[in-house]
């Protein structure tokens, strides 16, 4: 997003992307039910990825690219301690597995791996939505 925002658009669309961000989520329980579970993944990455750019946008933070995002996150609020490390990992596993799963040829994830990251995209939204305090 390059124009410029005043202060309360800002905070519609942090709280918009914020809301997003939950709402991708349930998609992902959807998808885990049906047993789509590279969609789920797909989906699982756009949850933090929302709730990333709502971050990043809170603090004027800009990026161009989903590359930028996972850059910015690394380099302002996990190398910082504002977020733990756990929280990056997370939005780098999602961000690898969503790359693999939507780009490469027969890449399947499976039931247990979204058994193990949907607990941690809930802590992952929730922290972000700790720092952005709405």
């Amino acid at each position: 997003m390059k124009e410029i925002l005043d202060e309360e658009s800002k905070n519609a669309l942090i709280v918009y992307r914020l809301q997003r961000a939950y709402d991708t989520l349930k998609e992902a329980e959807v998808m885990i039910r049906e047993s789509f579970y590279n969609a789920a993944i797909n989906r699982l990455y756009y949850a933090c990825y929302y709730a990333t750019v709502a971050l990043l946008l809170k603090y004027n933070i800009q990026t161009q690219t989903h590359n930028g995002v996972k850059t910015m996150l690394g380099l302002h609020f996990i190398s910082t301690g504002k977020l733990p490390l756990k929280i990056g990992k997370t939005f780098t596993t999602l961000f690898e597995k969503r790359q693999s799963g939507d780009y490469d040829d027969f890449v399947y994830c499976d039931k247990e791996m979204l058994e193990e990251l949907y607990p941690q995209v809930t802590i992952y939204i929730n922290a972000v939505k700790d720092l952005l305090n709405v």
